[in-house]
């Protein structure tokens, strides 16, 4: 084979992604190459003339192969961006999705009220996994301590990763523990995007996921509602008065979770929807 230039492997990704029924293959073509050789947008135009070295082709080949095994791109380059960070993942941590900065948008304006009530604001992120949601309002809002809390310890593990990487260890901490178990004090924001797809639903969803997103981070038991359950029980003893509980849903999943907070003393006070329209994120108060 002759030089390849950065085009030809640009054109070659978008072909055989295509061929390989990968949706937006051209999209997922550019991240590809683009995160493998640490290039940005722009660059993949600007340099479309630049020869690739022997590593770096075979670098992309094996890319390549592992994505048409439907291994996510963002997982391929091992790292991913989230509200502003660069997350790293791992396999013990759910791969975070744009779903998920719509409930850290609903709370930057509540966490930056408490902050200004109090000077701080502490919040706890129940099954952290990567530190997405707490590592991003910690970002967002000087004056936020964060506890993220996981029964995987290398979920916890990739999440003080992630906080050193973007700078942040200074107001994170984290707390290995079965959601309250090992949880002591009391937060002004409660937060969690737990799991919650029904456990015979599982075996259907995509590759992607079913096959490279850990099982229990997704598993959330004959309806869906487990986890829910178990932190409407445990959560008004942690919460500062005044305090808030917020959480990621299933698209199916508003009057269920409300009704069973509301079972346990809260009562709903802001509902969001994602960019598809569905129910997406809660935010309870104390009733």
């Amino acid at each position: 084979m002759g030089a390849v230039t950065l085009a030809d492997a640009l054109t070659r990704a978008r072909r055989r992604l295509s061929d390989g029924g990968i949706e937006d293959a051209a999209r997922e073509a550019r991240l590809l190459v683009g995160g493998l050789l640490g290039l940005a947008p722009a660059a993949l135009i600007s340099q479309e003339a630049r020869v690739l070295t022997g590593e770096e082709a075979a670098l992309i080949e094996g890319a390549l192969a592992r994505r048409l095994d439907r291994e996510p791109v963002y997982r391929i380059l091992g790292q991913r961006p989230f509200f502003g960070l660069i997350l790293t993942l791992s396999p013990d941590t759910l791969e975070p999705r744009p779903d998920t900065e719509i409930l850290v948008e609903r709370l930057i304006p509540l966490a930056r009220d408490v902050v200004a009530a109090k000077g701080e604001c502490r919040l706890l992120d129940l099954g952290t996994g990567t530190g997405a949601i707490c590592l991003a309002l910690i970002e967002a809002v000087a004056g936020v301590h964060g506890t993220g809390t996981d029964i995987s310890a290398g979920a916890l593990e990739t999440a003080r990763r992630n906080a050193h990487l973007n700078g942040l260890s200074d107001r994170f901490e984290t707390i290995e523990s079965d959601w309250f178990a090992a949880v002591g004090g009391r937060y002004d924001i409660i937060v969690s995007n737990p799991p919650y797809i029904r456990s015979t639903v599982v075996e259907d969803l995509a590759e992607e996921v079913r096959r490279f997103d850990p099982r229990r981070a997704l598993d959330g038991g004959e309806d869906g509602l487990d986890a829910y359950r178990r932190i409407a029980e445990g959560a008004l003893p942690h919460l500062n008065e005044g305090g808030a509980v917020a959480f990621e849903i299933g698209f199916d999943q508003k009057e269920a979770v409300t009704e069973l907070m509301a079972g346990k003393g809260f009562r709903l006070v802001e509902a969001a929807s994602d960019l598809g329209g569905n129910d997406r994120v809660l935010v309870f108060a104390v009733a």
